[in-house]
């Protein structure tokens, strides 16, 4: 621990000839190493200590300037060692900063008595008209926030969640804030009960109110020019910059924002991108993205979405006001200038495109296309299980993981077929068989929950379901198979055994963490019962459930195989699969073809259009190849045929 002293006679006559001053010289002290000639025109008030000066400080450029106090108002603060204040417009007042803190240029720093920085603030979420308040936290994941908001039915897990975020935020309550080690805040107009973490760069923010920035060396957390903030925590590896507005809002780790968007009373958890639109009570699981102007989100839960330029919602009626709520599950894309009338429900890895003034449920209907044809929204089930779109998805998210930070809150599932969606898929192809058969064959199109479908294409939606159920089950045996060597029967046996995980009933994707119902049960008697006390506690909890996903999505897959055959994986011979492998190559094979069939769409003579505009077709190729390249060629598409195998 620091030893500080009083300032000897000689220290306070060269700071006072070097045009500083303090009500009470007896109530500022140093630590060894303090040069006073490095302190100039600065203002002492109430209990101020002072750490070395004796060094150099980089600035951008790589430029060293000696560290240093100029031109500053200092009330009640912790100065540690070798920082650099300088050009202080108001104040900083009961403060403490940390070794190797950059400050210049700034108006006032200060933080009030019981300051909370943000923790335990109440963000209207998915329904403006109340109810789903989630309590901001420096430390909040995205499962702890969806079990509060989502998980209502439950008051005595709502009830202790609450409980804990109260427990939280006393326990940060402070009469003093602080900035961080290493950390630069520059040219910011006004920045007032606002932590900043060890390494974070604020530089030209405008104005930052009540709120915590977390950062750290690894996870530089960026907050820029002209951002306005309220009532908010901006998490670990974050940049906010740009002209950003936020008012009651998480920015959760690896999260970007700039270009003007504004949000308030929402929650971004990881890796999501907000630029240019705006948001309005929403729950942006992880990797939601919206890039583009005049696009609003609005009332809506949202992971793994893409919101195409223009989209939008509205969440009321001109009844009771704004108290609808959308839920677009994972991996939904709406095309531009989509809009959505709340409330609606729309399933995994759907597409939506047009306007749809009719509200409509597609939960589980998942991997639909969704267009409007004369004021009616028409679904085309299944369909988005065979685009290129769909597979990429599911291999850049892993890859585009920004977060370094060394916890890393939010539990992530990326897998794009799994008990999640492949259950639906179940209960959709059961769900389009049966209106198939009750359908009269005179009835050219059906309505269901909302949307309208082609009788035919119920059958053709069931089979393409099916054969996307079965691909994944035996897909899934075989690599069981390949990963324990399994050659003889015994070992078949042993490797295909249901195990210890949880087989029972449905999977929810609890903020971007796909979960067994039974298992998201146990959490929450946990928490209800205390076992599960703190934040930190049930983050564990959720992070043992993504351990045992393994072993749940095989039992859940034993579950079904048995279902829908008859019997469990274990009792399969050699001869079993042997016909299990053939199945499986000819239907993935014909999946695959599909997707090549559609990446080829994007090299035919439609997508070459504007290329060599001016010098005929020839020179159209020349030029479309030059700067796309060829079909052949093309990365992806030679990832996909090296999946395909030998029909034999």
């Amino acid at each position: 621990m620091t030893a500080f002293s009083p300032l000897s006679d000689k220290q306070i006559a060269t700071l006072e000839q070097q045009g500083c001053s303090a009500a009470d010289w007896s109530t500022v002290h140093v630590a060894e190493g303090f040069d006073p000639l490095r302190v100039r025109n600065t203002r002492f008030d109430g209990s101020v200590t002072l750490g070395s000066l004796s060094s150099t400080i980089a600035l951008e450029g790589d430029v060293q300037i000696e560290t240093g106090i100029r031109d500053a108002h200092l009330i009640d603060c912790e100065i540690g060692d070798e920082v650099l204040i300088s050009r202080i417009g108001g104040h900083i007042a009961r403060m403490k900063i940390e070794a190797g803190a950059r400050i210049t240029d700034v108006g006032t720093i200060a933080t009030g008595p019981g300051a909370v920085f943000g923790n335990g603030v109440e963000a209207e979420t998915i329904n403006e008209g109340g109810g789903r308040e989630i309590g901001l936290f420096a430390e909040l994941s995205s499962q702890f926030a969806y079990l509060m908001a989502m998980h209502r039915h439950r008051g005595d897990v709502v009830e202790k969640l609450q409980a804990m975020v109260s427990d939280y935020t006393d326990a940060t309550r402070s009469d003093r804030g602080v900035i961080g080690a290493g950390a630069r805040v520059s040219h910011v107009g006004e920045m007032i009960d606002v932590q900043v973490g060890p390494a974070a760069q604020i530089v030209g923010a405008q104005r930052l109110h009540n709120g915590t920035i977390l950062s750290e060396a690894d996870a530089v957390t960026e907050v820029g020019a002209a951002v306005v903030a309220e009532d908010f925590i901006i998490a670990e590896g974050a940049q906010v910059v740009d002209g950003v507005v936020l008012h009651s809002c998480f920015v959760g780790q690896g999260s970007k924002m700039g270009k003007q968007f504004s949000a308030e009373n929402s929650l971004f958890f990881a890796n999501c991108e907000g630029f240019h639109g705006e948001a309005c009570s929403i729950f942006a699981g992880p990797y939601t993205v919206t890039h583009h102007k005049s696009t609003l989100l609005i009332a809506g839960i949202y992971s793994f979405y893409n919101a195409g330029s223009g989209t939008n919602q509205s969440n009321h009626m001109y009844k009771l006001g704004p108290v609808h709520q959308g839920v677009i599950q994972r991996g939904t894309k709406s095309g531009s200038f989509s809009y959505m009338r709340w409330p609606t429900v729309v399933g995994p890895f759907c597409v939506i495109i047009g306007k749809h003034l009719n509200n409509f449920d597609i939960g589980d209907l998942p991997f639909s296309y969704v267009t409007e044809e004369e004021g009616d929204s028409l679904l085309t089930p299944a369909m988005n299980m065979f685009t290129v779109g769909t597979v990429r998805d599911g291999e850049k998210w892993p890859t585009r993981d920004r977060r370094t930070a060394t916890n890393k809150r939010d539990q992530i599932c990326f897998e794009v077929y799994s008990p999640y969606t492949v259950g639906k898929m179940v209960r959709a192809e059961e769900a389009l068989t049966s209106l198939y058969e009750e359908t009269d064959r005179d009835v050219e199109q059906v309505r269901y929950k909302g949307v309208l479908v082609k009788r035919l294409m119920l059958r053709k939606g069931a089979r393409n379901y099916r054969d996307g159920i079965d691909v994944y089950l035996q897909g899934k045996i075989l690599e069981r198979l390949a990963e324990a060597r399994a050659d003889g029967d015994q070992e078949v046996r042993e490797a295909l055994a249901v195990g210890d995980g949880i087989g029972d009933g449905d999977w929810s994707d609890v903020g971007g963490q796909l979960v067994p119902l039974a298992r998201l049960a146990q959490i929450e008697e946990g928490i209800a019962s205390g076992a599960l006390a703190t934040p930190s506690q049930v983050d564990a909890a959720f992070a043992g459930a993504a351990e045992a996903y393994a072993a749940d999505e095989w039992a859940w897959i034993c579950r079904v195989w048995a279902q829908r055959t008859g019997a469990l994986p274990e009792t399969l011979g050699t001869d079993d699969l042997d016909k299990i492998d053939a199945s499986h190559r000819k239907m993935s094979n014909s999946t695959i073809k599909k997707i090549l069939a559609d990446a080829e769409k994007e090299f035919d003579s439609i997508a070459q259009y504007g290329y060599g505009a001016e010098e005929g077709d020839e020179a159209r190729d020349t030029d479309f190849s030059s700067v796309r390249g060829t079909f052949v060629d093309n990365s992806f598409v030679q990832q996909m045929q090296g999946r395909l195998r030998d029909d034999g």
